[in-house]
Parts: C-alpha cells; sequence; structure tokens
C-alpha cells in the first residue's frame, strides 16, 4: 500500500525514516535530518526538507553523496550489486540491455567523467516526465557536461539527485502528477510542428503564419474544444481564443495565456507552458460540470518572439490597441509582407480594430511562464511569485578610432575603437551587478573587415539594460552613458549610440501577486519572489489591466532560448495546482 503523510507525520522518528529508506543513494541521513520539520502539510514541503539539508551539509558530505551513486551501466549494474531502486531505475532507461558498442562507449564516458571531475556522472534516468530518457540521450547528455565547469557539474549532479528522490518518493506515496503530464503531453505534440528548414534537423522554430504557425494554432484549437471551453477562435492577427462562461452572464472575466510562437531553435516551453497550465484547470472545472462567478479567458497569442517580423508582442499588443498598421507592409527573408501573409491565413485585416479588449470587463490578466532563467533552478524551489517584470532599454551604438598598424603603433598613440568598447564591458557587468537585480548585456560585437595585424578603427556593438523599476534602469543606464562618453574622450574614440527599444517596467498589481503568494504557500511550496528579466505578454496587458505572474523553474542550469528548455511533470503539476488555487481564491472574494 502506499505511504500518507499522515502515517509518517504520525510515525515514530525511527519508523518514518524506515519508510523514507532507499531514497537517497546508501545516505539515509538526509531523509532523517529533514524528519525533525515533521509534520508535513505535502510532499512538495517534504522534498524542500530534504533538499535544504543537504544544502547546508558542506561540501565533503555533498561529494560523498555523490560517490554513493554508481556508475550508468558500470562495474555495479554488471556485477548486479545495484539497489534495488537503481536497478528499476537504470533497466527502465534501456542500460541493462546495451549492445557491446553502447556499452564500451559510456564505460569510456564514464572513465573519462570521473577522470576530470573525481565523482561519477549523475543523471536522473527517468528524466523530467517519469517515464525514462533512451539510450542515446544519456549519451547525449553525457557528452555534453563534460565539458562543464567542475561547480556547474557538481551542483547540476545534487540537482539530478533531487529528481531521482522526487521520482521515487512518489513512487513510495503512490503520487502520479496527472495533469502535469497532460500539460507535458500536449507541449511535446505541439512542438512536432516546425517551420522548413528547422523541422529536418529536428529543430524546433515557428514564426508567425506559417504553415507550422498555422498547424499549432488548429492543434490549440481542438486541445481548447476538448477540454470543455464554450467558444473558441481565431481572432484577426491569429491569436486562438478559448472562453469558459461564468456562472452568470455578464460576469466579468479572467484573462490569461501566452505565446505559442517560438525563437528559431527554441524550447518547447517558452510560452506554451502559459497556454496549457489554465487549459487543464479548465478541463477539471468542465469535468466537475463547475462554473465560477467569472469567466476564464485563455488566449495562446499568435506572436511574441517578433522573429519573421519585426513586430514583438504582436498578438497581446492587438488585444489593447496596439497593433502598428506599418507593420503589414514589412516584408520577411523571402520578400513576403506581413499582410500577405495573414491575408493568406483568411485573417480579416479591417477586424484588427475590433478585437481590442474593454478592461472593464476583466478582472485582471495572469500569466505562468517558465522561470529562462537559472535562480528557482539553483535554489531548489519549483515556483517564483514575480514582482516585477524588468524595464529594459536597448540601444545600437558604433565606435570610430583610427586603424593603424598594430606592430608600428605604440600602445600610448593608439585610438582603438574596440579597447574602448571592451572598457565598456567591463563596466556595465561591474555596475549592474552592484544593484544586485539590475542587468547589463553587451550581445553584439564585431570589428567589421577586422584584421590579425591592424589596430581596430571601428566597433559596432549592443547594449541591453534592464532593472525591476523604471528609476532603477534609468539610473544605470545613466551611469553607462555617461562612463561611455568618458572612456571616448580619453581614448580618442567618437561614438554613435541609437536608441533601438524603451519598454518601462511592469509591476505586478499587489493583490494579484498576493494571490499568487498564497497558493505557493497552499502547496508548501517555500515563498520566492523574484523580477522577470525577460519581457512577457503581460507586459502589454499591464498597460490596460492588473497582473502577475508566476515562475515554474527550468531544467539544464534554467536555459531558454534552446532546446533543452525544459521542466518536469511534477513542476508543472506544481503549475496547475497554485492556479486552481487561484481560480477558487478568487471565486471566494466575490461570492
Amino acid at each position: 500500500m502506499p505511504l500518507t503523510l499522515e502515517q509518517l507525520n504520525s510515525a515514530s522518528h525511527a519508523d518514518a525514516a524506515q519508510m523514507l529508506d532507499g531514497l537517497y543513494e546508501h545516505s539515509p541521513w538526509i531523509a532523517e535530518q529533514a524528519l525533525s520539520q515533521r509534520p508535513f502539510t505535502s510532499l512538495a514541503q517534504l522534498k524542500h526538507a530534504m533538499c535544504e539539508v543537504l544544502a547546508h551539509a558542506g561540501r565533503d558530505a555533498q561529494l560523498g553523496l555523490i560517490r554513493a551513486h554508481p556508475e550508468l551501466a558500470g562495474k555495479a549494474m554488471v556485477s548486479k550489486s545495484l539497489t534495488a531502486e537503481s536497478t528499476n531505475e537504470q533497466t527502465k532507461a534501456g542500460l541493462t540491455d546495451c549492445t557491446p558498442e553502447e556499452f564500451a562507449k559510456i564505460q569510456k564516458l564514464n572513465a573519462d567523467y570521473n577522470a576530470k571531475f573525481g565523482w561519477p556522472f549523475i543523471l536522473a534516468v527517468r528524466g523530467p516526465r517519469g517515464v525514462g530518457y533512451n539510450k542515446q540521450q544519456i549519451i547525449d547528455a553525457f557528452e555534453r557536461r563534460l565539458f562543464g565547469h567542475p561547480d556547474f557539474e557538481l551542483a547540476e549532479c545534487l540537482r539530478n539527485i533531487h529528481r531521482i528522490v522526487e521520482i521515487r518518493l512518489n513512487d513510495k506515496f503512490g503520487v502520479e502528477p496527472t495533469l502535469g503530464h497532460l500539460v507535458w503531453d500536449w507541449q511535446e505534440k505541439l512542438a512536432q510542428h516546425s517551420d522548413p528548414g528547422f523541422a529536418e534537423l529536428g529543430q524546433l522554430t515557428v514564426t508567425y503564419l506559417t504553415d507550422a504557425h498555422r498547424a499549432c494554432a488548429q492543434r490549440i484549437t481542438q486541445n481548447m474544444r476538448d477540454c470543455g471551453f464554450d467558444e473558441v477562435y481565431t481572432d484577426a492577427v491569429g491569436n486562438v481564443v478559448g472562453r469558459y462562461h461564468p456562472a452568470t452572464a455578464g460576469g466579468k472575466y479572467l484573462m490569461t495565456g501566452s505565446h505559442y510562437d517560438t525563437v528559431r531553435n527554441g524550447g518547447k516551453y517558452d510560452g506554451r507552458l502559459g497556454i496549457f497550465v489554465p487549459m487543464a484547470c479548465v478541463q477539471q472545472l468542465h469535468q466537475q460540470a463547475k462554473r465560477l462567478p467569472f469567466g476564464i479567458e485563455v488566449v495562446a497569442f499568435a506572436e511574441e518572439e517578433g522573429q519573421r517580423y519585426k513586430a514583438t508582442f504582436l498578438g497581446s499588443g492587438a488585444l489593447i490597441g496596439d497593433f502598428k498598421h506599418e507593420w503589414l507592409d514589412q516584408q520577411d527573408a523571402d520578400g513576403i509582407t506581413m499582410r500577405a501573409a495573414m491575408q493568406h491565413a483568411g485573417l480579416c485585416i479591417d477586424d484588427i480594430p475590433k478585437i481590442q479588449r474593454d478592461p472593464a470587463q476583466y478582472l485582471g490578466f495572469v500569466e505562468v511562464h517558465i522561470e529562462q532563467g537559472p535562480v528557482l533552478n539553483e535554489v531548489n524551489i519549483p515556483l517564483g511569485v514575480v514582482t516585477s517584470i524588468n524595464g529594459s532599454v536597448r540601444y545600437l551604438c558604433e565606435a570610430f578610432g583610427t586603424a593603424s598598424h598594430a606592430g608600428t603603433t605604440p600602445m600610448d598613440r593608439r585610438r582603438d575603437a574596440a579597447c574602448a568598447v571592451a572598457e565598456l564591458a567591463l563596466y556595465m557587468e561591474q555596475r549592474a551587478a552592484k544593484d544586485g537585480d539590475s542587468v547589463a548585456t553587451m550581445g553584439q560585437l564585431q570589428v567589421p573587415n577586422g584584421s590579425i595585424n591592424v589596430v581596430p578603427g571601428r566597433c559596432l556593438f549592443s547594449l541591453d539594460m534592464r532593472a525591476p523599476t523604471d528609476a532603477q534602469r534609468d539610473a544605470l543606464v545613466a551611469d553607462v552613458m555617461s562612463q561611455l562618453d568618458q572612456i571616448a574622450e580619453r581614448r580618442g574614440v567618437r561614438v554613435k549610440a541609437e536608441l533601438t527599444m524603451s519598454a518601462a517596467a511592469a509591476p505586478s498589481a499587489p493583490e494579484w501577486q498576493a494571490r499568487w503568494e498564497s497558493a505557493v504557500s497552499a502547496l508548501g511550496v517555500p515563498l520566492f519572489k523574484l523580477p522577470s528579466g525577460a519581457g512577457h505578454d503581460a507586459m502589454k496587458l499591464h498597460e490596460v489591466m492588473p497582473q502577475a505572474m508566476l515562475f515554474v523553474r527550468g531544467e539544464n542550469g534554467g536555459i531558454s532560448h534552446n532546446p533543452r528548455e525544459s521542466t518536469t511533470s511534477d513542476d508543472m503539476q506544481l503549475c496547475v495546482d497554485a492556479f486552481t488555487h487561484v481560480l477558487n481564491q478568487l471565486s471566494q472574494e466575490l461570492s
């Protein structure tokens, strides 16, 4: 019979420790110490308690735990001396059925990894959905992580151990993240559609109004209908809208959603997670024949990334009356105008003004999103409440010095454009770090027609500066631009800077942020708050209605805009549960 939290909380310390035996490989002390924090209100709380024990145990204890783990397809497997848990996991991954070539390759990878880092390679082979990686995926992860930094690899091994424990704990308690699996599966199926030139390479790219984009819209439409939405339609810019009616006609709606387009060779969860999590909630309401005092409007925004056309936030912008008609004349790389693409897709351009929403008909906007960063991953917390979407400023710049002979121009006589820009890059790094939560990036840096034996006379570069408030961002920008002027004068170079984008910060509405905080706390997850460094559709809706966001941690160091972007079914289940809590809390407030 599966365990229950009631049994664990009421058992003696010794009996409770026995219940949790086998979670951490040959290391019962972690669960034993975590039990001092009983009673636990949720498995999420128990999981985090064990994470905290290990986090505070020190490096030697952490290394001891890692080294207690067997190699994948290693000597312990051959000698059949694995623990029952490890045997089950490696068997499910097919590692007990390797070909001689696969076995030899994994053995060499084990040896190389151990030689470099001094501990065995750790991977939660049952993967983010719990069904298991295949052998090639395991080998690919092995090869990639061989090039990691030791500090990152140590942390990544520990994170994978916690994932192994999470799955083992689910097995002990008979828990299945059913709705998390559902959201996972929806995203996997949607990722089958990709633009030509990328699909053939196994890469995910879905840009505005391509065939793949329209196929995604059709699939989302069908998913919404299957979930039980009362209305499902595609609007004049390609947004897919699902509306679940309130208990009483005329009630207001809660708007939610995110985008379904992607960057080139991107990940499966950026944007799309925020569509499917509320869809799962509506599915549950429909199955229970339950209506709320308010309606739910889920919008799958057609365009946010600005990849095919320079029209970032096109989908959400149209809902607030911010569709710029000059966009229609933009051409993509093949010379196709946006107007032609919209007409080919059967969209009615004349109807675009009609889709602007009346804010008075809405309670607000909430958005669930993968974090797209390493913070939640590093603190081992699955959910984070967003305090603000950072305000940002971007410049495209050019520095002009004097190109001269690298061998004959003395160091004190140079007007080196590249060195001037390099000095600014280091200043930006230091200045942003002083704030703690500001960021500054020089993402583009180029010496046009540069030569190995010529002092650079020209340098192209970009500036991207972001902060949680406009005042903090503006102070950062002022300092960086002032420093740029000083560097230019001292080094005898001239600089031209063009402001290409300025976006105001979007602080979360206090009442909506509080609802997310209440939901996270109710799940037994530690409350963790953080700003969003990336822009989101919520920024646009913020202009006309209150908004707040919830982040879910990403795997693989939190990487995003990358094929390795990932999260787990368990964390997605927590997202659905948190969203459901917000719906229930709002229902109580309005009743």
